[in-house]
């Protein structure tokens, strides 16, 4: 009976994906019975002169076949959708497209209703059921697909919880009159919703892990104890050049792998008001650096790091002003907030100095070719590709930046 029940167990199917935790507490992904590193970029190809609202998967140009080509010559293994557009045929022909011919595997996302007008209303059971539909219907329409590698979750919906952007509530959390304990009650309201999600979509699909997509650090004390249907914590870190004790934080507060879901670094110099590649280039160096003395094989760190999805592949043009059409057509330089972990232009006026529309490694071109914006690779797209080449040889490709 004992020989049975063994011979049994060692025939069930591995899962195509799925999250390893190792005898000394480190995790991998594994992908297809081998261990995977995510190497990735957030991927939303919007021409110059549209908007976030384009549908770039119908694109007749198909933007993402020589941008697959770019990114399978520089190590890309994976990209990050956001969210799904509308137009299933069309992304699963992008995801195929990737896969087949790049062998590029795609992350896919859901905004959990983040962005709904006026706010996200996670204490509404209405509201709840809808994004609940949603994300099962997609969970449904791709999870066979070949490129799929995992599904997140959210972004940074966790802000929402303590009052930082997207401020939500409800006729009983107003009752609460301690600010603290009602962004604590909050927290627990939106936990509890997204681990539901997850324990839904594990039922439809056991092959992709699913992760909390959660911004910095903020709330995962408590998520820690209501997410235990959540495999991973896709993390949106914007620290310069040093992600810090994050992982070993991490450690301590939501003991499951973590992926660098949004990290990067603008290339435009606010305070010499020019551009600035080899400041991008430095940033994204240093945190590649970091992320895999992080993984499970790195001999100095926490061993809880399964990689990272750069923010992002191409700049974007229609972002400091998505109300006027006309400035989608700019590259605009004015920067509308400031964060002193980039530190070589924090000198900027008012302290103002990172650029939107300067994140991507692939600068845009207004001259077209094949009907596209054309891409110019920046300094940080070769440096990476040598590095992912070569990752524990320090200092092989190091970019000297100093000021």
């Amino acid at each position: 009976m004992f020989l049975l029940i063994f011979l049994f167990k060692i025939a069930l199917p591995k899962p195509k994906a799925y999250i390893q935790k190792l005898r000394n507490g480190h995790y991998r992904l594994i992908v297809d019975r081998k261990p995977y590193v995510v190497k990735g970029v957030c991927y939303s190809p919007i021409p110059i002169g549209q908007s976030h609202d384009y549908e770039w998967c119908s694109d007749v140009n198909m933007p993402w076949v020589g941008d697959g080509k770019l990114m399978q010559d520089m190590g890309v293994n994976t990209i990050r959708l956001y969210q799904v557009p509308e137009n299933s045929q069309a992304v699963k022909k992008v995801i195929g497209d990737l896969y087949r011919f790049y062998g590029i595997r795609t992350i896919l996302g859901h905004w959990l209703g983040f962005w709904e007008y006026p706010c996200p209303l996670y204490a509404d059971k209405v509201f709840r059921d809808k994004i609940k539909k949603e994300v099962l219907e997609m969970v449904s329409l791709y999870k066979d697909e070949p490129g799929i590698l995992l599904w997140i979750l959210g972004n940074e919906n966790n802000y929402s919880c303590f009052g930082k952007v997207n401020p939500w509530s409800s006729d009983e959390l107003d009752k609460e009159t301690d600010p603290k304990q009602r962004n604590y009650l909050r927290a627990k309201i939106y936990y509890s919703f997204v681990n539901d999600l997850a324990r839904e979509i594990h039922k439809i699909d056991p092959n992709h892990p699913v992760a909390l997509g959660n911004g910095e650090l903020l709330g995962l004390d408590i998520a820690n104890n209501l997410c235990p249907d959540i495999d991973l914590v896709a993390c949106i870190i914007y620290r310069g050049r040093s992600f810090g004790n994050l992982f070993h934080s991490l450690r301590e507060n939501f003991d499951r792998p973590v992926l660098l879901s949004e990290f990067g670094a603008d290339s435009y110099d606010a305070y010499l008001n020019k551009e600035d590649q080899n400041m991008q280039a430095f940033f994204l160096e240093s945190q590649w650096h970091q992320i895999y003395e992080n993984l499970a094989q790195g001999k100095k760190g926490a061993g809880n790091c399964i990689g990272g999805t750069i923010f992002e592949w191409t700049d974007e043009w229609w972002k400091h002003n998505e109300a006027n059409p006309e400035g989608w057509k700019v590259h605009d330089t004015e920067s509308y907030w400031s964060n002193a972990s980039y530190y070589f232009d924090i000198k900027a006026p008012r302290n103002m100095n990172m650029n939107e529309e300067w994140f991507g490694i692939v600068a845009l071109s207004e001259e077209l070719e094949n009907g596209l914006n054309k891409r110019i690779p920046r300094k940080s797209y070769y440096l990476i590709r040598e590095f992912w080449k070569n990752p524990l040889e320090e200092g092989k490709t190091k970019n000297k930046k100093t000021k």
